[in-house]
């Protein structure tokens, strides 16, 4: 979205392979609904679909580097290899930077790192130190909007829809789920205005594994403990005012996120360009 790309942009559902020195390229496995092969899907679906023929395509159009060098200024600091797989999540990540990049959506563009000491007190209450976070804007308010956009959508008819309706968490939230190889690990990002939080679920031998992907994916494994979380933090006299809290739209932001307007306008005009050719 950096480079212009809008979440209603389209494109077409198809197999996307890649040159990786092998005398076979490589070509990542489908991960979405079998009825869209083939046909013309936004990006946004795509990702509330978490379908990697669209991860694939939007590969191809940028160099893996482009993708290290924004997480890297988005907290995460274990070693990622620039290579077309990082789609696919093939490097390890600590749940700490994961959810420290998330924040920077949530907080508007600004990356905050993660902090788990604010201050030193002595018996008496005198304070020794303090310690403030690492502060960096990495996105701007509406690149950030976008995106809280897009993950609201994995919850809303995506991935995580489970959150709503098994877990009936109405209020904002988007989120992202994620599984990887042989459904050893299973991942559930949660992001709310004022709240963000990720869930691992998995075993240090990645030899354990669920069988099957129902069973082993980030939407079975990790999704329901932060969805049981949050619900315990809105029945909290102290928090659950947090609950009626709505993401903040960017002020003169214009860009249309209803992608059947946008497709309906698309159509409109190609036909009136055809009438005038």
């Amino acid at each position: 979205m950096q480079n212009g790309y809008s979440p209603c942009y389209e494109v077409e559902n198809i197999p996307r392979s890649f040159d990786v020195g092998d005398s076979i390229p490589y070509t990542p496995k489908s991960s979405g609904p079998r009825a869209y092969h083939g046909k013309m899907v936004t990006l946004a679906w795509g990702l509330a679909q978490s379908e990697n023929y669209i991860s694939a395509w939007l590969m191809q159009q940028f160099k893996p580097t482009a993708v290290t060098d924004i997480m890297k200024k988005m907290g995460i600091r274990s070693f990622i290899d620039p290579v077309p797989s990082i789609f696919l999540g093939t490097s390890d990540i600590k749940l700490e930077e994961m959810v420290g990049a998330y924040g920077t959506f949530a907080n508007k563009g600004v990356y905050t790192k993660p902090m788990y000491v604010t201050r030193i007190e002595d018996k008496n209450g005198n304070v020794i130190s303090r310690f403030t976070p690492k502060i960096e804007e990495v996105l701007s308010e509406e690149q950030a909007f976008l995106m809280l956009h897009l993950l609201q959508g994995v919850v809303r008819s995506g991935s995580g829809i489970r959150m709503r309706t098994t877990y009936n968490l109405n209020n904002q939230i988007g989120g992202k789920t994620g599984t990887t190889q042989n459904h050893s690990n299973g991942w559930f990002m949660g992001i709310t205005p004022n709240l963000v939080g990720g869930v691992w679920s998995g075993w240090e031998d990645q030899s354990i594994h669920f069988e099957t992907l129902g069973e082993g994916q980030g939407a079975n494994m990790a999704l329901p403990i932060m969805a049981i979380f949050l619900s315990k933090v809105y029945k909290d006299p102290q928090f659950g005012i947090m609950e009626a809290d709505e993401f903040e739209r960017p002020a003169d932001f214009n860009i249309e996120l209803d992608c059947e307007k946008v497709k309906r306008a698309n159509s409109l005009r190609d036909n009136y360009r055809r009438v005038r050719y």
